[in-house]
């Protein structure tokens, strides 16, 4: 459509096995012009960053283009690297989360209005741009076998690795590599309740309680706390570590200088946090850092990743990690297409093997997690927010901050932007009470006493945030977000495997469905057949007797 406006042309790419021409005749069939499959033997083992490098090439190749969009992530790795990567290697303009698109005709600015973790950006470009697109920007148009057949051979052309180049491609390319793989098996006790509500819900309330998923705790014991000596680092010349400061995320900023201090105490290392300013070196100190980087005049990703980009390749550090959000995503791909440097992203665990980082990142929907190595000089790793502990701070620090200058791009222009969640508020909560579209909008403040006698925050299914009920950022499963709250509980949602891939790592769950075939109670430890608008008030009564009860 945005092609057919403009007088325009649409060419689709993709870079896969000869049977990834499926998906170019579907998106021919949609209404695109042609497309381009780029594939080789050559190409096999590719990462994100040798994937990125064989699609810039072919974009190159078959170009000039204006624009290029592109998936926001993918749903089995979710490292959203692809799209920013593109970007830095053609020395284009990225923006991230696309929910709004308008395109001038003229070929005036692209303006644009991004869904981020837990916010929103009006924003606009000149071309050439790359835009990595939220899954709602438009609706599906899907094609069914018979009507992809019909595309002519002759709209589709191929492209090797020797046409791009001398590369080095696929496996060669790559920087990262996949080594231990462990299976993630939850199995859950699927107790399915029967008999009248008030009994159902006594009986599950016990089963809880015995299990340890009811009661408060505070934060400071949910957490692997650390002795301080185990925190502070030697501050040896040997190694050092970045942490990138993105700004008002303090909470993300301790997870991940606390991480970095343990590995730099493993290697006499020293730990930098560096960000946009202005950094305060007596809130960065006690939670890791030895010294502190502001940079100055970086106005948006770009400008913050270059900043980085040159700082790196003046110092060489050991390792470089960042948070997990759209927008350490992009700071830390542009930086490592820039730096050709592997990046893990999306990572649950970060570790020390032999002097190499490894980051443990889930793979499949969550079903594995797959332990990667980087083989650059420099490594890189995004970190998904909430997931590390939260070290105790150690006495106080300060750390000295220095100053890095940088002339910002100025190629993209925030109009106006705001938040509607907080990104932290799920990976925190002890207790989360999970809707679905069983759950209308207008019932939430009847669930408002369940939440307060457990201390709990609302998590939703996509359909629910799809209509705006809640925020993005409540969204857990594939597509949203993966939690490990002590309780999760499920109302008035199905119980399919995108949602509940995401809480795989809850210490219990209760389902709550009037059928007892849903899909939920394969996924739950216990499970009340009943309607929730019944089980609720009963539930809040049940746990509040609990909770004043001493357990035997």
């Amino acid at each position: 459509e945005l092609a057919g406006a403009g007088g325009g042309s649409c060419t689709v790419f993709t870079l896969g096995p000869p049977q990834a021409e499926d998906v170019l005749r579907e998106a021919i069939a949609w209404g695109a012009n042609d497309g381009v499959l780029i594939t080789d033997r050559a190409f096999a083992g590719s990462d994100t960053l040798a994937t990125a490098q064989a699609l810039a090439a072919a974009l190159q190749r078959e170009g000039p283009f204006d624009l290029v969009l592109a998936g926001r992530n993918s749903v089995d790795a979710d490292t959203g690297q692809v799209g920013p990567e593109v970007a830095e290697l053609l020395g284009w303009p990225f923006l991230a989360g696309v929910r709004e698109l308008e395109l001038d005709a003229e070929a005036g600015p692209v303006r644009v209005r991004c869904e981020h973790d837990d916010g929103w950006a009006r924003a606009e470009s000149g071309l050439p741009v790359v835009l990595s697109c939220a899954e709602r920007l438009c609706e599906p148009a899907k094609v069914d076998p018979p009507g992809r057949a019909e595309v002519p051979a002759d709209r589709i052309r191929r492209l090797s690795a020797a046409e791009l180049g001398d590369g080095p491609w696929g496996q060669e390319g790559s920087p990262t590599w996949v080594g231990q793989i462990r299976l993630l098996e939850v199995e859950r006790q699927q107790l399915m309740l029967s008999g009248p509500v008030e009994e159902q819900v006594n009986q599950a309330v016990e089963l809880l309680r015995d299990r340890g998923a009811l009661g408060h705790t505070s934060a400071a014991a949910t957490h692997a706390h650390v002795d301080e000596e185990t925190v502070a680092s030697t501050g040896g010349p040997r190694a050092v570590l970045a942490v990138v400061v993105e700004p008002d995320r303090a909470g993300v900023t301790r997870e991940l200088l606390g991480a970095a201090a343990r590995l730099a105490a493993g290697l006499g290392g020293s730990v930098v946090a560096i960000g946009p300013g202005p950094l305060d070196g007596n809130l960065l100190g006690p939670w890791g850092a030895d010294r502190a980087i502001a940079i100055s005049g970086a106005l948006v990703e770009e400008d913050v990743s270059a900043a980085l980009g040159g700082w790196c390749e003046a110092t060489q550090p050991w390792a470089v990690l960042a948070p997990g959000t759209m927008w350490g995503r992009e700071v830390a791909s542009r930086l490592a297409a820039r730096l050709g440097a592997g990046l893990t992203g999306d990572a649950v665990d970060i570790d020390l093997d032999d002097g190499r980082l490894v980051g443990w990142k889930p793979a499949f929907g969550g079903r594995l997690v797959a332990a990667v190595t980087s083989t650059s000089a420099v490594q890189l790793a995004t970190v998904r927010p909430g997931i590390l502990p939260r070290l105790r701070p150690r006495p106080s620090l300060r750390a000295p901050v220095q100053d890095l200058t940088v002339e910002p791009a100025a190629r993209i222009r925030i109009v106006e932007s705001g938040r509607d969640d907080d990104l932290e508020t799920l990976a925190r909560a002890e207790v989360v009470v999970g809707v679905g579209t069983g759950v209308h909008p207008d019932e939430y403040p009847s669930l408002d006493p369940l939440l307060s006698i457990l201390g709990a925050e609302l998590g939703a299914t996509r359909k629910v945030t799809d209509r705006g009920w809640l925020p993005r950022s409540r969204q857990v499963g594939i597509t949203g977000r993966s939690i490990g709250p002590r309780l999760y509980i499920a109302l008035g949602l199905s119980g399919k495997f995108n949602h509940v891939v995401g809480i795989r790592g809850a210490g219990a769950v209760l389902a709550v469905n009037s059928d007892p075939d849903a899909l939920v109670f394969g996924s739950a430890d216990v499970g009340i057949v009943a309607d929730w608008h019944d089980v609720v008030p009963l539930l809040t009564a049940a746990v509040e007797r609990s909770l004043t009860v001493p357990a035997s």
